[in-house]
């Protein structure tokens, strides 16, 4: 049930009613409508702009259309009053029966409440972690594992079709580094006293059982051997380990992909590339040209040469970009130019990538490779997540055992466990830094978002346990619960919570289209802190309690509004991977 649908449908049959009437002219597009609270509750339930949008077309003054609106409207039958406010504004007051209706539909959808079709079960593809398989997760790849798996459950809820995607950066130069950090830690395994790491090998005690692994493998074969004969065998070795070391770290944070690509298997080794190139070829899109000094350079420090470019300005990047580096390999953005277009073969017309803010610079290029291998049919969206602060009690954690330089992810979901580390992660916009203090996410009280909105869904299971204490053997299951006597939900304040449960469906769809899951952490805080409000007043009016020892049928009916809020809430802690708390200790 989504009530803001459901009046902007009712504006499209008001609005054929007054074409067929002749009041108006046919040919209104009402695409530009929308349907939404007032910004000041006192001028009623919803707002809706669809004069304004409507007049030029009809040729007509705002406040005229929005009468004429107005006088199909008022006669709903779910309409108390509808009014006409500024210069077309029209504002509607709902009958008390739709929103006690909404208790029923909240009950018989469960944890389907808030699903739309709105996205017509179109494809889409998000990529997020993504990281080097060079070493465990950090608290950074944290962040972008969090959004990028709540918005694909975000676009899920709302009818998209969705796959989760991992691409693997297993082509360059960082995974020969990390071979020849583990050949060391292989001698180390054989008894060698390898002393300091040096300089731009991996020093983190992560490799330290791949070395003994190897070792246990091959022996003392590849101790003295040249290079060149073990490098390979190293290299997809140690990228296998990393990868399950990294599969592991996400699944502790309840991460899971279902797509992983590989650089080096599934883009260059199987010709992705110049497949793509050949693509932009045909378009007269790639050329041999010689760039300027990028900004900052001096001319001296740059030397001129003539190489294989896209013509990335045409596509609204700011400069033309190389293919080809000096010893004739692809650059990592042609990979990257085809791996986008391997996406886009593969069905997607919707790509969505998560980053991290250092990538920001990157956007413009890639967003332009896609415009021209997809010839404009497919969009590009980047997410560019900010640093994480970790901290406790005020004071920076810096240092991981594991790591060896760096806060890994497992350290900090050991530390408070996964669902206060994916909250968190989403109580600020992506964009924006955050501070994550392992003391203050442990505090109980209303300054911490993550408890404040596990103890509402606590609480609602608690008035369950006293029910069940006061009237042993009564049915208070969800069917029991939605044949109650919904009138008797009368007071101002419960409609008021009702009222904000409606928007749940409408949020999700907004959350959506902007690709902003943080917004149902902000939305559950809201409502969450409008249950305990009402909590609050049983406590202090008898009254008003949701279990009445005295009144089994109003004890259902408040029960029935109680069950409502804790099906949203799962619902939407859901959709951000938390698992809601059926009680708090």
């Amino acid at each position: 049930m989504n009530v803001f649908a459901d009046f902007h449908a009712a504006l499209s049959t008001a609005l054929s009613a007054l074409v067929a009437e002749g009041k108006l002219p046919d040919g209104l597009d009402l695409s530009r409508a929308v349907v939404e609270p007032p910004r000041d509750p006192s001028h009623g339930d919803l707002s809706t702009n669809a004069a304004l949008v409507l007049a030029k077309g009809a040729g007509a003054k705002p406040r005229d259309v929005a009468m004429l609106l107005v006088g199909k409207l008022a006669v709903d039958p779910r309409v108390e009053s509808a009014d006409i406010a500024g210069p077309g504004f029209v504002n509607l007051r709902l009958r008390a029966g739709v929103w006690r209706e909404l208790v029923r539909a909240v009950l018989n959808l469960g944890a389907a409440y808030g699903e739309s079709r709105a996205g017509n079960a179109r494809p889409v593809n998000v990529e997020y972690v993504s990281a080097n398989p060079t070493g465990p997760m950090h608290v950074g790849h944290c962040r972008g594992a969090v959004v990028g798996d709540a918005l694909a459950a975000l676009l899920e809820k709302t009818g998209f079709s969705v796959t989760r995607e991992y691409y693997i950066n297993d082509a360059g130069a960082q995974v020969d580094t990390l071979a020849r950090s583990v050949h060391l830690r292989y001698r180390e395994a054989l008894g060698e006293n390898i002393g300091t790491i040096p300089e731009g090998l991996y020093p983190g005690a992560y490799l330290v059982p791949v070395g003994k692994a190897l070792a246990q493998q091959h022996g003392g074969k590849f101790r003295d051997a040249p290079e060149d004969e073990w490098l390979a065998t190293f290299r997809e070795f140690a990228i296998s380990a990393m990868m399950d070391l990294i599969r592991e770290d996400l699944d502790a944070l309840g991460v899971r992909h279902q797509v992983f690509t590989s650089e080096r298997t599934n883009i260059v080794g199987q010709g992705r590339v110049d497949e793509a190139i050949e693509r932009l070829k045909l378009r007269d899109l790639v050329y041999t040209g010689v760039l300027e000094p990028p900004k900052g350079m001096k001319p001296d420090d740059w030397e001129p040469r003539p190489q294989l470019l896209f013509r990335a300005t045409q596509f609204g990047d700011d400069v033309d970009r190389p293919l080809r580096k000096s010893d004739g390999s692809w650059t990592y953005f042609a990979a990257d130019m085809a791996y986008h277009l391997d996406k886009y073969r593969r069905g997607f017309v919707r790509l969505i990538d998560i980053w991290g803010a250092d990538h920001g610079g990157y956007i413009k290029r890639v967003d332009a490779a896609v415009k021209a291998l997809s010839e404009g049919r497919a969009t590009f969206e980047v997410k560019l997540c900010q640093m994480v602060n970790l901290m406790d009690r005020g004071e920076p954690v810096k240092m991981s055992k594991r790591s060896g330089n760096f806060v890994t992810l497992r350290d900090v979901v050991d530390e408070v466990g996964a669902d206060v580390v994916r909250f968190v992660m989403l109580t600020r916009k992506q964009d924006q830094h955050l501070d994550f203090d392992y003391a203050k996410v442990r505090e109980q009280s209303k300054d911490n978002p993550v408890f404040y909105v596990q103890y509402a869904h606590a609480r609602h299971r608690s008035a369950f346990r006293q029910a069940a204490q006061t009237f042993p053997g009564a049915d208070f299951s969800d069917a029991a619960l939605a044949a109650a006597d919904l009138e008797r939900i009368a007071d101002a304040d419960e409609l008021a919570l009702l009222r904000q449960i409606s928007g749940f469906p409408r949020l999700l769809e907004a959350a959506a289209d902007a690709g902003e899951p943080h917004r149902v952490a902000f939305w559950l805080y809201d409502l969450a802190s409008a249950f305990h409000q009402l909590w609050t007043r049983g406590n202090h009016d008898a009254a008003l309690r949701f279990v009445v020892p005295d009144d089994q049928d109003l004890t259902r009916t408040r029960l029935a509004l109680v069950r409502a809020v804790g099906i949203t809430v799962a619902a939407g802690l859901g959709i951000l991977g938390v698992r809601p708390a059926e009680e708090m200790r």
